[in-house]
């Protein structure tokens, strides 16, 4: 393959001719190189007199004017080659990424590459050793021939086996990630479907307690709105009395006004005892709920529900009439044995302030144990659920 740049290239810098010079002996230089050449007079390849210059191709010695370089002819045909060379529209080599618009034309032995010719003089590639484009061309073929061959080797490098484990292993991970996004969706499901029955069995426990509610409260409301309106009643009845003028009809209206007073007295109104609802939800989620494990949550259940109208500490600690009845008959049956085995003075005297203390005791008890609320016993049985709520009243 041909390289025409070759024959625009100078042989001192390996650049494209820059402004040539025809010697005597028909060689061309660039200007700056012939230059370059006389001052280094002294420097070894190239030796000058005062008014002779060696070519550096042919060694021969030319005689030089008074003027130097500029009295040299210049070569217009191979400058305007040059010039059509440089132009835009012309196809050329690469060129040097270094040294702007240089053509690659010599190839470096020592680093293997292309360089242009400021690369070898001015360069980083000074002093190495170089050759022809051509040659570096036919000789480094068989080595891209060797580098094919090895890199065809799947084991070269390892890469191969390296990619094929990290796939592997990728594929892995991916189907492990599935795997755990469909027990996430599982447990939650399920976890979400156990919570759902939980809150709808609280929601009828209260549905049912709120019923029970409106059936305790709501006959005695419309009791009482029946003695208001009673009273209502009387009131207009007894301020139409105050303008009647017959004598006859004024005692019978105000017999029937008294009549009617003394059945509405014997109508007491219902005692309103403080109520409370306990458990509240609050205190049974915050309290057993929360507390317990998600693992737990299948087994957490509700207490029985139950209507009541005293206070739990209450209704745990009074005993009912029977036990109170037996209590005071064995204390009274204990001092009786003891004044009937010591028949004295003292101890009939000591027993008889002891049992008027007792009595005195004891009294306020029995009638408390006698009393009903809202003419009831004591504990009213109310519905049965898994949710336990309670109304308690003083």
């Amino acid at each position: 393959m041909y390289n025409f740049e070759d024959e625009l290239t100078c042989s001192v810098c390996y650049n494209i001719f820059d402004d040539p010079q025809i010697l005597p002996c028909s060689h061309t230089f660039c200007r700056n190189c012939l230059e370059k050449v006389i001052r280094s007079s002294g420097s070894g390849l190239w030796r000058i007199s005062v008014a002779r210059l060696k070519c550096p191709s042919c060694r021969n010695t030319s005689e030089l004017p008074q003027s130097g370089t500029l009295a040299l002819p210049i070569n217009f045909a191979l400058k305007s080659i040059v010039e059509k060379y440089k132009t835009p529209n012309h196809v050329k080599a690469a060129t040097c990424p270094e040294h702007n618009k240089q053509p690659l034309n010599l190839f470096c032995l020592k680093d293997k590459k292309l360089i242009c010719g400021q690369c070898l003089t001015v360069g980083q590639h000074q002093g190495h050793a170089i050759d022809d484009p051509e040659s570096s061309y036919l000789r480094e073929k068989l080595t891209a021939s060797k580098y094919l061959h090895i890199l065809s080797d799947k084991h070269f490098t390892g890469v191969s086996f390296v990619i094929k484990k990290l796939e592997e292993q990728m594929t892995y991970c991916k189907q492990i990630v599935l795997d755990d996004k469909k027990e996430v969706m599982d447990f939650f499901d399920q976890l979400n479907e156990t919570l759902e029955q939980k809150k709808q069995n609280m929601l009828a426990a209260l549905n049912d307690l709120n019923q029970q509610i409106v059936e305790v409260y709501a006959p005695k409301i419309e009791e009482m709105k029946e003695i208001q309106d009673e009273e209502l009643d009387l009131i207009s009845l007894s301020s139409s009395v105050q303008e009647e003028t017959s004598p006859l009809l004024f005692l019978e209206n105000l017999h029937n006004i008294r009549k009617r007073m003394k059945a509405l007295k014997k109508r007491e109104p219902i005692t309103v005892l403080p109520v409370a609802i306990y458990p509240q939800a609050r205190q049974v989620l915050n309290n057993e709920w929360l507390k317990g494990s998600l693992a737990e949550i299948n087994l957490l259940s509700t207490p029985t529900i139950n209507l009541c109208f005293e206070m739990p500490e209450k209704s745990k600690t009074l005993p009912d009439k029977w036990t109170v009845f037996c209590i005071l008959l064995m204390i009274t049956l204990f001092f009786v044995l003891i004044i009937w085995l010591y028949n004295s003075i003292t101890v009939n005297h000591f027993a008889s302030r002891y049992m008027s203390y007792l009595y005195e005791i004891m009294e306020p008890v029995r009638k408390s144990l006698g009393s009903d609320v809202y003419r009831k016993p004591g504990w009213v049985s109310g519905i049965s659920h898994k949710f336990s709520y309670q109304v308690y009243c003083d």
